[in-house]
């Protein structure tokens, strides 16, 4: 197994519960369908839906959630918050202004934190999004255990219902897979250049350079080699590249004067 491929298991070996999202009556099946697929990058499945304006099930929904329809197949459908919380142990409620309800305020990553240590012992939750025009009133955000607010521009506080999933799912993968990437850039299959090679490099170049009178006036030579040196030492050279930079300054040195095409009498013809 390669490493990426180790790394990419990984990654998927989450134990943590998902938390559900619910969707307080959203009008437009494209945000619905938006939304299903900020949940799929992130690896949430169970997504809740209070009256949806446009009913259910919804084709625009679905071709917006570009192939998330593991999630829009499952989606369940609730006349109310209140049933479509019922089975959540946990309930945080998204909303972008100050309330009257006097509830703790978390940041999405705070919240994440408790989401995914609950959801590690089995716990249900839930983050409640209100609708489009005016998010949640206070007797929804009521049901909730906890606000989750999201630290933006006070002066343009509103965001899209997708925007504001997807930025509590990457917080709840975040925290749920300790930050584990996808994949990376293995130094085992780019390994860095051998200190012979970068030298002949540099031996190449300065020769290059000298022939066409780079280095002026003379005696700053020494300095201007150590500047491009250092220069590429910062580089981290891989082996690969080492070869790309050599190949680049020996067709410099052989480039020839692409000849002018002439221009045929056609050539004036309209």
């Amino acid at each position: 197994m390669s490493k990426n491929a180790k790394i990419r298991d990984e990654a998927r070996a989450i134990t943590a519960k998902p938390p559900a999202v619910i969707l307080c009556e959203p009008q437009l099946g494209e945000n619905i369908g938006t939304a299903a697929r900020a949940m799929a990058n992130f690896g949430l499945v169970d997504l809740r839906i209070v009256n949806p304006r446009d009913g259910w099930p919804s084709e625009k929904a679905r071709a917006a959630a570009s192939r998330a329809d593991h999630v829009i197949d499952h989606v369940q459908v609730f006349d109310s918050v209140e049933a479509a919380i019922a089975d959540l142990q946990f309930v945080y409620a998204t909303t972008a202004r100050s309330r009257e309800v006097p509830k703790p305020v978390r940041g999405p990553d705070e919240a994440a934190h408790k989401a995914v240590e609950l959801g590690e012992k089995g716990g249900a939750t839930g983050y409640l999004f209100g609708r489009e025009r005016w998010g949640l009133n206070n007797e929804e955000v009521a049901l909730a255990d906890e606000i989750v607010t999201l630290p933006v521009d006070p002066d343009f506080a509103s965001l899209n219902i997708a925007q504001a999933v997807l930025v509590c799912a990457y917080e709840w993968r975040k925290t749920a897979g300790s930050g584990a990437l996808p994949f990376i850039l293995s130094k085992d299959e780019h390994p860095p250049a051998k200190k012979d090679d970068v030298l002949r490099l540099f031996e190449h170049l300065e020769s290059s350079l000298d022939n066409v009178n780079f280095f002026r006036p003379p005696e700053r030579r020494p300095h201007m080699v150590r500047t491009l040196r250092n220069i590429f030492q910062k580089a981290e050279l891989s082996a690969q590249e080492v070869r790309t930079l050599r190949g680049v300054i020996a067709s410099l040195e052989k480039r020839e004067t692409r000849p002018r095409k002439e221009r045929s009498s056609s050539d004036d013809e309209t």
